[in-house]
C-alpha cells in the first residue's frame, strides 16, 4: 500500500471550517406616545420571560432611547415573538410595535 493514499478526511475538515453559524436576530420594541408603560412591562415579562426589574429597564430604554432590545434569537423564534407581541398589542388596543433586526 502506498503512503500517498488519501481517504478524503482532509477535504471534509476544510469544508467544515467554512460553515458559518446562523445569523441571530434581536427583537426590539419601538416607542410610541400612547402605550402605557405597565403594558410594555407586561409584554416583556409575558413573551420574553424577563423579571420585573429587567422588564422595567428595557421599558425605560424604549421610552428614553426610542427602542429597546427584548432578546436575541434565531430567525424563526424572533419572527414568532414579533407576531405574538404585535397581535397581543392590537388585541389590547395598543399601537406598540415590535420588530426584528439582525444582531
Amino acid at each position: 500500500m502506498s503512503q500517498d493514499y488519501d481517504d478524503g478526511n482532509l477535504l471534509l475538515e476544510a469544508a467544515r471550517a467554512k460553515v458559518k453559524p446562523p445569523k441571530r436576530y434581536q427583537v426590539v420594541l419601538l416607542n410610541d406616545d400612547y402605550t402605557p408603560m405597565d403594558f410594555v412591562v407586561e409584554v416583556l415579562m409575558r413573551f420574553f420571560g424577563l423579571d420585573e426589574a429587567k422588564a422595567n429597564a428595557v421599558m425605560l430604554a424604549v421610552h428614553h432611547e426610542g427602542k429597546g432590545v427584548c432578546g436575541v434569537y434565531s430567525r424563526e423564534v424572533a419572527e414568532m415573538k414579533v407576531q405574538q407581541v404585535n397581535r397581543f398589542s392590537r388585541q389590547n388596543k395598543h399601537p406598540l410595535m415590535c420588530q426584528l433586526e439582525v444582531a
